[in-house]
């Protein structure tokens, strides 16, 4: 006989059972995994799950939001029930071998008439009365990019500003001295319509009323070269008609460069109201950060060569691509290969695993990763405008160039004709080009010109003259 049950003193999920002790048990989901820790053995045992874990070297959080797999050796789960219970951190039920882990919101509050009076509430919210800033990074699914180095600036600089995180499920790690409020819960529709600013790297999405003395700071999340929004293929009126609503809901909107300054301008009918052209905030890690540090944290030795392969995402798939097989290609490139999905792939797909290959879809900051890698394969990603920072080497995988660029997006430039890179088709033909003691030489000229387009502004000082910005324009007081 076997039963679960769930421990709310210590956070756990107990399994126990009779007869011999299993030796193994594991709770695995698609982003994390936790073994158990099991006791007893002979008449009973009983196997402890933390309903917590910690990645990348930080603290211990509560698990990610998905459905989890019970393995336990030689035990049969099918008869274990949990209702659904509400701890601090998660919301976890069980029905046989599955485990379903949800962010802690009371049940009533994802309703739709739930969420229609939580909605109601904000909307009935007088004004924006708190001197705080409201932080969204990809809608929630992470705690990065330009909100984030934004965030860091002004936790120094003004210490007495209130910062809020909005995040899918506690799983995210929120900065020191930041509030974590979860996606449709009471907290994060009282924080959007209080907080002074908001700053968002994406949609804002769900309903939006701005609020009497409320700005909201678009940082955006790359320079482009896929066509955006009205300049997408194919004529929408819906699409069209949700692009100009959704840009009137920003104050002011972040370019990393005059060139994005220019497309993003049109692609989203942002007319007469103030582009800050900066450089990106994120990218200041890039100049002043530790490569060495972060690739300590990813238990990668001193000396190895460390390959990140980032893709962008795709309209016509939900998943990360998979045009190689990231375990031959660290043996042919005699390399750590570090797999970063897309964050539209986060929510689907699962870690990749195998040997001299780490799945960073999760990790917080690309930034770092792009510090801690010495080549980038990508493709069509903005991640290229970033990476070129640092001036290591590119390489771009681009098996379904003629399709992407002819049918799902479309591109601003031919990339064939200035990346500062190879454009290869295959793992045999990426294999040889990073193996080609030329490709410095060979590409010299363009990377320099590339760099001198979009990187002007990366000098490592981005973030403090966005906050200079903020402060200097009253949008929150010190």
């Amino acid at each position: 006989m076997t039963t679960a049950r769930i421990d709310e003193a210590t956070q756990s999920l107990i399994i126990a059972g009779t007869g011999q002790r299993p030796a193994s048990a594991l709770l695995v989901g698609p982003r994390a995994r936790v073994e158990a820790r099991v006791t007893g053995g002979g008449k009973t045992w009983k196997a402890s799950f933390p309903l917590e874990a910690a990645r990348w070297g930080g603290p211990a959080l509560p698990l990610p939001g998905g459905e989890y797999e019970l393995r336990i050796d030689e035990v049969a789960l099918d008869d274990l029930v949990v209702i659904p219970t509400m701890l601090p951190g998660v919301r976890v039920a069980v029905d046989g071998e599955r485990v379903s882990i949800a962010a802690p919101i009371d049940p009533v509050y994802e309703t739709p008439e739930g969420q229609s009076t939580l909605e109601e509430r904000y909307v009935a919210q007088s004004g924006a009365t708190e001197n705080a800033v409201f932080f969204e990074s990809f809608y929630g699914r992470s705690v990065g990019c330009n909100p984030q180095a934004i965030d860091r600036e002004i936790a120094a600089r003004a210490p007495g500003v209130r910062r809020y995180w909005s995040v899918v499920d506690l799983s995210v790690p929120v900065p020191e001295g930041a509030v974590a409020v979860v996606e449709g819960s009471p907290e994060w529709w009282r924080a959007r319509g209080a907080a002074r600013l908001l700053v968002v790297n994406d949609w804002l999405r769900r309903r939006f009323a701005r609020k009497p003395g409320q700005q909201v700071l678009q940082t955006w999340h790359g320079t482009p070269l896929k066509r955006l929004a009205l300049h997408r293929p194919g004529f929408d009126p819906r699409r069209m008609a949700a692009v100009v609503k959704e840009s009137r809901r920003w104050d002011v909107l972040l370019a990393q460069n005059p060139y994005s300054a220019r497309i993003l301008k049109k692609a989203y009918a942002f007319f007469g109201r103030p582009i800050w052209v900066e450089g990106y905030p994120r990218n200041d890690a890039l100049v002043t950060g530790d490569a060495a540090a972060i690739r300590a944290a990813l238990g990668i030795a001193e000396g190895e060569r460390v390959l990140l392969y980032a893709p962008t995402w795709r309209d016509d798939r939900r998943e990360m691509v998979d045009f190689i097989d990231p375990e031959l290609l660290a043996e042919q490139a005699g390399a750590v290969v570090l797999m970063r999905g897309h964050s539209r792939t986060l929510l689907q797909g699962r870690d990749h695993a195998g040997a001299r290959v780490i799945d960073v879809t999760g990790y917080p900051e690309t930034a770092q990763l792009l510090l801690a890698a010495d080549a980038l394969i990508t493709d069509y990603s903005s991640v290229m405008f970033d990476f070129s920072v640092t001036g290591k080497p590119m390489y771009f995988l681009v098996p379904d160039l003629a399709h992407y660029r002819g049918e799902l997006r479309g591109f601003y430039f031919d990339l064939a004709e200035r990346a500062p890179g190879p454009l290869v088709s295959t793992q045999e033909e990426l294999a040889a080009a990073l193996a080609d003691p030329d490709h410095e030489s060979t590409y010299q000229t363009r990377y320099g010109a590339w760099k001198a387009q979009f990187n002007a502004r990366d000098d490592g000082h981005a973030a403090q003259r966005v906050v200079d910005r903020i402060l200097d324009q009253g949008f929150l007081t010190r």
